[in-house]
């Protein structure tokens, strides 16, 4: 709370004792003045303006001036009025304002229901108005963004001190109400029965009661012995003193932890640490965790923010984690480190490059190891990806630029592959043969021209060498080039005729060197095998190849006389095309004596293990086959007489073949066939979606190909099956104009994809957003559903076959669910789980609760069993201001080295 409302009053005074000043020196200056009660009544609001003491005498003053310049009191426009009267009581030097009285002066504005300035006695008295309805039209005051309300103001312009009675303020989202208030000076104001919350409800649903307390307004508050009183009962919550912070900025403070007990690491503190509001761009937060087994971690947090610029936040978590007691078979140490950092660019920054970045790397082990990780939908992730990405595009050309790190982690086989970075240079499609303005009428004038260049840094190492030297002495380099030019043309009036040429060449900076060496073992164990050497030095090597296509589109439809179906479209899009590409890894082939036998001899390419492949082996000269299938049917609408125009309804979205026939091959020349459907049903809420794979050969006793069909059938070797669907209580609901109401797409028109794994579920211990201060004033109406409980519920089934022509299996079969419903207009609970038919168990599960307590939020996270299994508990308020006042109790899972 500022002193704000006494400089107002302070003004107002002084400009009425100088008029009071300037009445003594004669009837003239009375007159001129126009202090008639009569006058006053038939102008109830009027405007004085400011003026010197020697501008409001009608003549010069025959008392000489004092050396010293009388300072200026007044330097704006003072405007006040009253709904009922004013009265200025000249003899008793008092003005009256009754009823809606209101001053402005600059920006500050004054309201109450009577303002008494009595410039005798040097004081201004503001007060609300009682009468049967009560006391209203108390004193509010406002400047800027600062408001206070109060009960009544007493103020001494003389001494600059004044008493405040039931004073109400909002400081920095803090909810003052002081009983008493007595201002010292600009800096210092004492309270007396203070009350302090958050809360933005008339009843306060909660408050810190103290009997005395020090104002700085906008600096901070200093109270004395306060306990927290939750629904104007006292609780035994009690603190001997207590600071709060009163500013519009971020500042730094102590981040009190949470407390608990582990059943491997004993008691605990968690997420203690130290908040430092650095900058109004940018933040850290420093958290750390003790344990009294001696295991503990850190954890480093940065938001940064520039506005129309960029956003972000990063940050990176250490833990030592030791379980067991130390000299017995169970004791063992690890450690695990996480690092997750977010960039984006504001689109207005630049149109032309942009910067982004997404990382999360670590441990591989994190998820399931951490002593403080509660995101628990991350316990099922198994990799861990990673890319920074810049972009730029050459204005006036047609070229641009992007350079990106990537980071692929598994944390199941614990390797990891890197591109530190991967730069590309593309070229937008050109046509150098257009006619003028562009026209494009022949084949020579369509023929188009595309050019990218790629070169990359690829690290593949493990856990165990990461951030070492030794993940750089396998890395692998190199740099490819690709040039294509098709076009298209009409060929036999239906049919599109489409050849391409295209050209690759790529280059190297080391290459295998292979040699015999009698001492090495072979892989039958005895002496004598060729081993690698890597030679530094720049190489290359290209290639090309040619092919065309000829597709064309086919419809056919089916019509119907009666009722709503009214046709049916088949489109069918063939498509056959030929692909020719020469032997070039003869000319690069080498030969080595791989065993003691002179005459046994390894054919090897040097360009083995580069990151772009080795040259083309053999020829490939093949035909390509593929049809695509859609089906649709025109409905028309219910209502005959309706203009509704008929709708369409897809009911096929895709039924794909697809195989090649390689002329060059000596057997085996088919390749699989594969198919893939895929359609949407009961109003797109019911996606299903096929994959499948037919082998036309048999196989022998070993599982291997042979160049011999099956008996007049394609053999299944693999079949994937997968099925989501979504539904609420919203699609049960209709509209004001009698529709359905049971759309399920977001706002760009795109189906949403049923959240089964429950990843959409906050982590219960996530603190509060600062940034996001809008969730605390916001209002839900507590209206009871009674029988419309909204809800919802995701559905998804996954299903993998496969058979080697020996033995068949099913991969995964199971069922996965989730959602929630929202017993009340504040209670919901949030659940995810899943059946494994195959292993008749249930899946990963976790429950969610959650209350809006209007102040306050509640929230517990369960994982009921597993090698997960554990809960969070946390009741807290919301605003950041108070967001110490809280309570977490957690029980981390019991989890086990793999």
């Amino acid at each position: 709370m500022r002193a704000n409302p006494t400089y107002i009053l302070l003004a107002f005074c002084l400009f009425y004792f100088q008029l009071s000043s300037a009445q003594e020196f004669g009837k003239k200056e009375i007159n001129s003045i126009n202090l008639k009660k009569d006058s006053i009544s038939s102008n109830p609001k009027d405007s004085l303006i400011a003026l010197k003491n020697n501008a409001l005498i009608g003549k010069r003053d025959t008392i000489a001036n004092d050396s010293i310049k009388p300072k200026e009191v007044i330097d704006g426009i003072i405007t006040h009025n009253a709904e009922d009267y004013t009265i200025q009581d000249a003899k008793n030097k008092t003005v009256t304002l009754y009823n809606k009285a209101h001053v402005t002066y600059t920006d500050i504005d004054l309201k109450a229901g009577i303002i008494i300035l009595d410039y005798k006695n040097n004081m201004v008295y503001a007060k609300g108005i009682k009468d049967s309805t009560g006391y209203h039209q108390k004193p509010q005051f406002k400047q800027g963004g600062q408001e206070s309300e109060q009960d009544s103001i007493l103020f001494n312009f003389k001494t600059k001190k004044a008493l405040v009675y039931g004073v109400k303020t909002n400081q920095a989202g803090i909810i003052t109400y002081g009983e008493k208030t007595k201002r010292i000076n600009d800096s210092t104001i004492y309270m007396r029965r203070l009350r302090f919350t958050t809360s933005q409800k008339e009843n306060p649903d909660y408050y810190i009661q103290t009997n005395k307390a020090k104002l700085v307004p906008g600096k901070k508050i200093i109270v004395g012995g306060s306990n927290l009183v939750l629904a104007d009962v006292p609780t035994p919550v009690y603190l001997p003193f207590a600071y709060f912070p009163m500013t519009n900025k971020r500042t730094s403070g102590f981040i009190i932890p949470s407390w608990g007990e582990s059943n491997n690491q004993g008691f605990f503190l968690q997420n203690g640490g130290y908040y430092f509001a650095v900058s109004d761009y940018f933040d850290l937060t420093t958290l750390a965790d003790l344990y009294t087994n001696g295991s503990w971690g850190l954890n480093a947090t940065s938001n940064y923010y520039v506005r129309y610029k960029f956003s972000g936040n990063f940050s990176i978590r250490y833990e030592n984690i030791i379980r067991g007691i130390r000299g017995l078979s169970d004791y063992n140490k690890s450690t695990n480190f996480n690092i997750r950092w977010t960039h984006s660019q504001d689109s207005k920054a630049s149109p032309n490059s942009r910067f982004s970045a997404s990382v999360n790397l670590g441990s591989s082990k994190y998820y399931q190891q951490s002593l403080n990780e509660f995101n628990s939908s991350q316990f099922l992730t198994n990799t861990l990806n990673s890319s920074i990405s810049y972009y730029t595009k050459f204005v006036g050309t047609p070229f641009n630029l992007s350079v990106t790190a990537t980071h692929n982690q598994n944390t199941n086989t614990e390797t990891i592959s890197m591109t530190l970075p991967s730069l590309q240079l593309n070229m937008d499609r050109i046509y150098p043969f257009a006619g003028k303005d562009g026209v494009k009428k022949n084949p020579i004038q369509k023929m188009g021209l595309n050019y990218s260049m790629q070169g990359q840094y690829q690290i593949n190492t493990t856990d165990d060498e990461f951030f070492t030297p030794k993940m750089f002495q396998t890395a692998k380099k190199g740099i490819q080039h690709n040039l294509s030019t098709n076009t298209s043309l009409k060929a036999f009036k239906y049919f599109t005729l489409s050849p391409s040429v295209s050209y690759k060449d790529v280059w190297y900076f080391d290459q295998i060197k292979k040699r015999y060496d009698p001492t090495a073992v072979n892989k039958d164990g005895n002496l004598g095998a060729a081993v690698n050497d890597t030679i530094s030095g720049f190489t290359r090597y290209n290639e090309y190849n040619f092919g065309v296509s000829l597709s064309t589109n086919i419809y056919g439809t089916f019509n119907f006389k009666k009722g709503r179906l009214k046709a049916i479209r088949h489109t069918i899009r063939p498509s056959i095309s030929y692909g020719y590409r020469p032997n070039f890894a003869d000319d690069y082939d080498l030969t080595v004596r791989q065993s003691s036998d002179p005459n046994d001899l390894l054919t090897y390419s040097p360009f083995e293990g580069g990151i772009y492949g080795t040259p083309g082996s053999g020829v490939s000269n093949s035909i390509g086959i593929s049809v695509n299938n859609v089906l649709e049917a025109k409905v028309a609408p219910k209502d005959p007489d309706s203009d509704e125009e008929d709708k369409k309804i897809t009911l096929l979205n895709n039924l794909n073949f697809s195989t090649s026939y390689n002329i060059a091959a000596d057997s085996l020349r088919w390749a699989p066939v594969r198919a893939n459907a895929g359609t949407r049903l009961f109003k797109d809420k019911l996606a299903l979606n096929m994959n499948a794979t037919f082998d036309p050969y048999q196989v022998n006793s070993k599982g291997d190909r042979i160049n011999k069909f099956n008996g007049g059938l394609l053999r299944m070797t693999n079949l994937g099956v997968t099925a989501n669907y979504s539904i609420s209580s919203k699609d049960f609901e209709k509209n004001k104009d009698g529709k359905d109401n049971s759309d399920n797409k977001n706002g760009n028109g795109a189906q949403d994809t049923p959240d089964v794994f429950g990843e959409s579920i906050g982590a219960t211990n996530g603190f509060p957003n600062n940034s996001n201060k809008n969730n605390e004033s916001e209002t839900k109406e507590t209206e009871l559903y009674r029988a419309k409980i909204p809800w919802t519920l995701n559905l998804a089934y996954s299903m993998s076959y496969t058979n080697n022509g020996l033995t068949s299996q099913i991969g995964n079969n199971a069922l996965m669910f989730s959602g929630d419903v929202e017993l009340s207009p504040k209670w919901k609970v949030n659940f995810s789980s899943g059946y494994d038919i195959k292993d008749n168990a249930f899946t990963y599960t976790r429950l969610g609760f959650s209350r809006d307590l209007d102040s306050w939020r509640f929230n517990f996270n369960w994982t009921p069993f597993g090698i997960n299994s554990s809960y969070n508990f946390f009741i807290g308020v919301k605003s950041s201001v108070l967001s110490d006042l809280k309570w977490d109790k957690n029980k981390p899972p019991d989890r086990v080295l793999f």
